[in-house]
């Protein structure tokens, strides 16, 4: 942290995942030595008793947003809404939806789509991917990359990661004629087709912001397409009571007035 030699942690970004639970309050408990305050948002389809994981973080253990999910043995007929559906058969009059066998031969135009996305919704912090990241995280094993084209021009593109039998969905982006042609219907139908032969389950993450606004605009496009919800806590731990109180006294930007930020000295600092 910033004009001191303490460190924190935090789980990685969006969610942390793990694979054998049980062994996560011991793996914990060993961190004790080294970090000030632990923060976490768990994944929503995360094997753990809620009650063992609430023991292993007493400091925040809450439930922190709905994640609107697909149940892909659901039929086909029984979602997405009708207007989704609808405006989907329309773009596919326009829009070829293509898996990528190899993402980085399309990584100047997954930049280029991004860089749009940046400028059009002012997005600012650790979601502000550099060209690098994001073609990075077009590398990472598990990843599932699909296109949509109009004309021979890439207007849009889909990031999913698998991870067991559930595909999360991670980024997508398009261009103002993607947006103009409602490519991302086209992609998302397209998509959640595809991945019925590969996973059970598909994550679309959640609204935007910190209290995931179930009324913005991202989440009623999710709910179109979901089967239902699942939920995401956010977990917190302190591990130097002395030190987290002192640098919460000395924080200049924090806002004590945020309910349940954690930690507390880092509630003013841009995201």
């Amino acid at each position: 942290m910033n004009g001191t030699s303490a460190l924190d942690g935090r789980g990685c970004y969006p969610l942390f995942c793990c694979r054998d639970w049980p062994g996560l309050r011991e793996d914990i408990d060993a961190l004790g030595e080294d970090l000030v305050s632990l923060v976490l948002v768990t994944d929503p389809f995360g094997d753990f008793d809620p009650h063992d994981l609430g023991a292993c973080f007493p400091h925040l253990f809450r439930p922190y947003k709905k994640h609107f999910v697909v149940d892909l043995r659901r039929p086909a007929s029984t979602w997405p809404e009708k207007t989704h559906a609808r405006y989907a058969r329309k773009a596919l009059q326009s829009v070829k939806v293509e898996y990528l066998a190899d993402p980085l031969e399309f990584a100047s135009d997954w930049v280029a789509l991004y860089r749009n996305l940046i400028k059009r919704h002012t997005i600012t912090g650790i979601a502000r991917f550099s060209p690098d990241s994001l073609c990075k995280q077009l590398q990472v094993p598990g990843s599932i990359v699909f296109r949509a084209v109009h004309c021979d021009e890439t207007v849009g593109m889909i990031l999913y990661y698998a991870h067991g039998d559930t595909a999360y969905y991670h980024l997508a982006a398009y261009s103002d004629k993607g947006y103009a042609l409602r490519a991302s219907y086209a992609l998302f139908a397209e998509t959640l087709a595809c991945l019925r032969s590969t996973v059970r389950w598909v994550n679309l993450g959640a609204g935007a912001g910190i209290a995931g606004n179930v009324e913005d605009g991202l989440s009623r496009f999710k709910r179109g397409w979901a089967t239902g919800t699942r939920t995401a806590y956010i977990c917190g731990r302190i591990f130097d009571p002395k030190r987290y109180r002192d640098l919460v006294r000395a924080c200049n930007h924090c806002n004590h007035t945020v309910a349940g930020f954690f930690p507390l000295y880092r509630s003013g600092e841009s995201t």
